[in-house]
Order: structure tokens, then sequence, then C-alpha cells
């Protein structure tokens, strides 16, 4: 046979054996070989596993993504009500009584506290705020309000800048329990970014299964790493805890301060894949 000939034939051999060897496994999408997952009814790459929901980003800094609750929009307050204050007792449930202003709300002295009509337990919350310019008063007495996630945990909101006074009744501390680790505040007129992430309490009755915990980013920097509350905000007392419902209303204090905010918005967690929590 002449050497073109032979080449041919066994190209076409070759061939024939690349068409009817068995298609290589793909392993891009994962692995049914691999060990399960301790606690969970998935293998490691497993290629069954749900992938998580696409989320579009703010085309801004502190902007809403696209699964956000927005609660503030600088427009309107449908999403708050009025209820009597944790300081005073001024005000009950009704219509929201704050201030409106150019892309933001303003404390009313001796008016309620501002709670959402919607109730939430373990959240990521973003929420900007502002203390008086010029400044009054000294302490406790400038600029105070604070956020309270679930109308009980308190991240303290305070003029942050050159205001003296107890460590954890400043600015991005859990308010009688836990001090910020750093100051990062801007100074009063100013606007601050508090982003926090909240898993609420667990509990069975009046039985504490697993407490509240916080952490707390303020104007970028960690303030509050993953710490445990002992309890609901309380003044002067140690913090503990009682029976609670397992959601409840995001509450704006009202300490006759007028503080202002903005730009608040919400996003529910909860692992989409995740064994239930209970």
């Amino acid at each position: 046979m002449k050497l073109p000939l032979l080449l041919a034939a066994l190209l076409g051999v070759a061939g024939t054996a690349i068409a009817q060897a068995p298609p290589a496994a793909n392993h891009d999408l994962g692995f049914k070989d691999t060990p399960m997952l301790p606690g969970l009814p998935w293998h490691v790459h497993d290629p069954d596993r749900p992938h998580p929901p696409v989320v579009t980003p703010a085309a801004t800094p502190g902007g809403a993504p696209s699964d956000a609750l927005v609660l503030f929009d600088g427009r309107d307050l449908s999403h708050w009500t009025s209820h009597a204050s944790t300081i005073s007792k001024a005000g009950s449930d009704g219509p929201a009584e704050w201030k409106l202003g150019e892309g933001y709300v303003e404390v009313v002295p001796k008016t309620g506290d501002l709670a959402t009509k919607e109730k939430f337990g373990d959240i990521q919350l973003h929420i900007e705020w502002s203390s008086p310019n010029p400044p009054v008063s000294t302490s406790q007495g400038r600029g105070n309000s604070g956020v309270l996630l679930m109308g009980r945990y308190e991240v303290q909101v305070l003029d942050p800048y050159n205001n003296p006074t107890y460590a954890d009744g400043q600015a991005g501390a859990i308010y009688g329990q836990w001090p910020p680790l750093a100051n990062p505040g801007r100074g009063p007129g100013e606007w601050n970014v508090y982003d926090i992430i909240f898993e609420a309490p667990r509990m069975d009755g009046d039985k504490l299964l697993k407490p509240a915990i916080i952490t707390v980013f303020f104007n970028g920097v960690l303030v509050q790493n993953h710490k445990e509350s002992m309890g609901p905000m309380v003044y002067r007392q140690v913090a503990k805890y009682v029976p609670q419902p397992a959601e409840d209303s995001l509450v704006l204090q009202n300490h006759n301060n007028p503080v202002r905010y903005r730009n608040i918005w919400v996003r529910r967690l909860g692992g989409y894949d995740e064994p239930a929590k209970k």
C-alpha cells in the first residue's frame, strides 16, 4: 500500500475511535462523588445545590439593592407610624409626626418615636443620620437618638465629634452594653452612615436559646463585631431577656433632639438553602 493510502486509513480508524469514545464528565457544574457536608443535604461542590438569587446592586454607593425594602427615600413616611417615645412616653400610635425636609426626616421634640409598620427579625439595615448644627448641649443631650432593632436593641445615635460621654453611650455603642471599637464619626450637620447586620434572638417562651447578635459599620469602619446583646436596651440597669415576638418594628428614637435621618433601607436575611432557623 502506498504511504498516502496507509496514512488515510490510519486517520480514518483514529477518527472512528475518537467519535465513539464516551464524552468526558463535565465537572464545571460540580460533583456527586464527594463527601456530604455536615448537617446539610448536599455534597461538597454539589451540582444540585440551589444557586443564590441574582441581586442588582445600586448604581451609587449607599443605594438600595434590588431586593431591599426602601423604608425612607426622602419623600414620604408611608412605611412609618408614631408610637409612644421610649424616653418621654410622649406620642401614641398614629400618623408619623416628624418633619419632612428636602430628602430627610427630622425628629420633632415631644412627639413619639418613629416605628415601621412592617415587622422584621434578621436584617441588613442601611441608615444615614446627622446631628444638629450648631450643636446644642453636651454629652447625652447633644444630638441624641437611636436605632432600635425590633424596637428593643439600641445602636446609639449621638453627636460623635468632640463630645465626651460614657463609652457605652457614645455613637456606635450598643447602648449600655458595648462601646464601639472606634469613633469614626463626622462633625455636626454632616451625614453619618450605619450599616447594621442584626440577628434576632431565638426564644422558647421565656427561655433564651440564642442571644441577639449585632454587627455595625460606622462610616465604613467596623465598630461592633458580631457582638452578643445582653438583652433589650435599658437605662442604668443590666439588660436581660424577656419573652418577645420573633419579629417587631424598627424604631427611631425621639430623644427630643432634632436629629435627621435619610436613605433608610432594609434586607431580610436568611439562607436560601439552609435548614430553617428555629
